[in-house]
């Protein structure tokens, strides 16, 4: 493997098409598409200040680096790239990649950051403004995720998450199959329209929580005084250690809960008597 150390480079594609090459302490000054078409990148402190360094990348290591904002849009349609102890300031990062790893990351502008990405693994990677992060993504394993931004998860199918924290209005709408384990979630409607999403030892706050969920799950989880008018026109089984503000018009399934503030069962309930509620060895149908 080739080596370059201590260089900088600028403009156009300086290093199209590159392959086989290790960079230390080299920077990226203006321009656009440093390593374009490149593979086998292996780069430790580097620094990015221009647009588009890495796309149509193959076989990518990036380690101990800065992506400035303007490195913005800098990883797009690449196959097995790593980012490790790296902080990135600038939006859209990665964007139709196969095979991510990112550890010990900061993504400070994540804006519109992880979309159409396959097989993601994410640990200990603190997020800002991180609207739509992971939209429309396959197959991700995440651990100790720190996540403020909304409408995040959107489309995202087999999801598994641990100890994390997630501040995020709309976070996973239209999902399917995940499981969060563990974890903080805060914001308010949360999970609409998912399928098999389960949570397990969870605190959920926010109003209207996992409406439209079809075979929704909670294990063990606890939900917030401001998590009211859950549930409606949802399918579910729900183990929930809280009092519960307010149940709406559940579709069908079992709530157990330690209290509910209110049951509403209006004359838009589409399924009266499908959902079966326990409350403190007390049935209501």
């Amino acid at each position: 493997m080739n080596c370059l150390e201590n260089r900088f480079f600028e403009g156009e594609r300086p290093l199209f098409a590159a392959h086989d090459l290790q960079l230390i302490n080299v920077k990226f000054y203006p321009g656009e598409s440093a390593l374009k078409e490149a593979r086998d990148i292996y780069a430790d402190n580097c620094e990015f200040y221009g647009k588009y360094p890495f796309w149509h990348n193959r076989n990518t290591v990036i380690k101990n680096s800065l992506f400035t904002p303007y490195g913005r849009a800098a990883i797009w349609y690449c196959n097995n790239f790593r980012m490790l102890n790296t902080r990135v300031d600038a939006p859209k990062m990665f964007r139709e990649i196969d095979g991510l790893y990112v550890e010990n990351v900061q993504l400070n502008d994540a804006v519109e950051c992880v979309w159409y990405c396959r097989n993601i693994e994410f640990k200990d990677v603190n997020v800002k403004n991180g609207d739509y992060i992971f939209k429309n993504c396959d197959n991700i394993k995440i651990d100790n995720l720190l996540l403020q931004g909304n409408y995040s998860f959107q489309y995202t199918r087999n999801v598994e998450i641990h100890n994390s924290n997630l501040k995020s209005k709309d976070a996973f709408w239209n999902t399917e199959n995940v499981t969060v384990y563990d974890s903080v979630i805060e914001g308010e409607y949360l999970g609409w329209h998912s399928k098999n999403l389960r949570l397990v030892n969870c605190v959920i706050s926010g109003t209207q929580p996992l409406c439209y969920a079809e075979n929704l799950v909670l294990e063990n989880c606890i939900m917030k005084d401001d998590a009211d008018l859950a549930f409606e026109y949802s399918t579910l089984k729900a183990e929930i250690n809280s009092p519960v503000k307010s149940v709406k018009n559940p579709k069908g399934g079992e709530i157990v809960a330690q209290s509910i503030g209110e049951v509403i069962i209006d004359e838009n309930c589409k399924e009266p008597g499908a959902c079966v509620i326990t409350v403190e060895n007390e049935v209501n149908v």
